[in-house]
């Protein structure tokens, strides 16, 4: 354990995932854990139900924040650019970039994380497992990288019904220290330019204004 107990930010981007996030997001928000966390989803503009479930869900619980991605473009890898929004919305010390298509196994999750994070912890993969939950951990993200590297990759044509899905790897989530996650989403497959985050910023913001 750390000399303190590190706060979280849980990271998830959706797109069209409605019935997911009404069977698992319950699970992320009902989390025992004390010294604070907070769920960040960035919805890449879906088509279902997602942006009215979020909206029900937000009301019920103030651990969550939602915020969105900007009508898709083809040419861009998403899911690096949603997640890169995830980020900036961060404010625990530790963030965890997991999916929500898998729910955690318990009100401890985080609990859990915390108890394997110490002074020396650089990054931690954790696996759902039949007998609950299994975590690994390296001192540094270089020593890591090689189970991102293999993970976040193209894997043919279609996210989800959309251009450049992503084959996942065999970890359930990934948690860093904060200061260090843009240094994992380096590891991704797409690299981001400053101009493409200040325009999806502006897009969001502007759009966050008319809905107020």
């Amino acid at each position: 354990m750390t000399s303190k107990e590190p706060s979280f930010s849980v990271i998830m981007t959706v797109f069209d995932n409605a019935r997911e996030l009404e069977a698992n997001l319950p699970a992320f928000l009902q989390q025992d854990y004390e010294p604070g966390y907070k769920v960040i989803v960035v919805d890449e503009t879906s088509t279902d139900d997602t942006e009215d479930v979020l909206k029900i869900l937000k009301q019920q619980n103030n651990h969550l924040y939602t915020t969105f991605l900007p009508k898709p473009d083809p040419h861009v890898t998403r899911r690096k650019l949603a997640l890169t929004i995830g980020v900036k919305a961060a404010t625990g010390n530790w963030i965890i970039l997991t999916d929500i298509t898998t729910p955690t196994p318990s009100a401890d999750w985080l609990k859990d994380v915390a108890g394997v994070i110490d002074d020396n912890t650089g990054i931690v993969f954790g696996y759902y497992v039949k007998k609950g939950l299994c975590l690994q951990t390296f001192e540094s993200i270089e020593e890591g990288s090689q189970f991102i590297r293999k993970a976040e990759r193209k894997h043919a044509f279609g996210h989800r019904g959309k251009l450049f899905r992503y084959q996942r790897g065999l970890y359930d989530f990934i948690a860093m220290p904060s200061s260090q996650a843009h240094q994992v989403l380096s590891f991704f497959e797409q690299d981001i330019n400053s101009g493409q985050l200040c325009g999806l910023r502006l897009s969001i913001a502007c759009r966050n204004l008319f809905i107020r």
